[in-house]
């Protein structure tokens, strides 16, 4: 098994994941034996990423506390943050062409809805009127009983 140093481990090669075995590739790799020397190297490459990880979780939670600290230098609150993340996803909302062809049916059916109410209400307002004129008309002809 060849040793890498710390920069020739860090190519473009080793960027890549590399698959994680499974079925009869994991039962392939489990039967491997390794000599003495393979499993200590491979101890410590272990030892060095564990403590790699526990590094780079410890820069990114201080990263993550100066981000709150400018954030509150900045007035920055989380409800601002939250105001600002709902407009920003209805205006995504609003761009989409499902929404605008919506936007669009909706707006023509309650034109439709509306000039057909104004039509009943027009209907509605004519009888109304009809049966006015005819109960006066009545009331005229009708002398008054005392």
């Amino acid at each position: 098994m060849k040793c890498y140093t710390q920069d020739q481990y860090i190519g473009t090669d080793h960027l890549k994941p590399e698959p994680i075995p499974e079925g009869e590739d994991a039962a392939a790799t489990v039967t491997v034996t390794l000599s003495e020397e393979e499993q200590e190297h491979l101890r410590k490459e272990l030892e060095k990423v564990e403590e790699e990880i526990q590094t780079l979780s410890q820069v990114l939670a201080a990263k993550e506390r100066h981000l709150a600290e400018i954030k509150r230098k900045l007035g920055v609150t989380p409800l601002a943050e939250l105001k600002q993340n709902i407009s920003k996803g209805l205006q995504d909302v609003a761009a989409t062409n499902v929404y605008k062809k919506t936007s669009e049916t909706l707006s023509q059916a309650g034109q439709k809805a509306s000039a057909a109410i104004s039509t009943v209400g027009s209907v509605i307002t004519r009888k109304l009127e009809d049966v006015n004129i005819r109960s006066l008309q009545h009331s005229i002809s009708m002398p008054a009983m005392r």
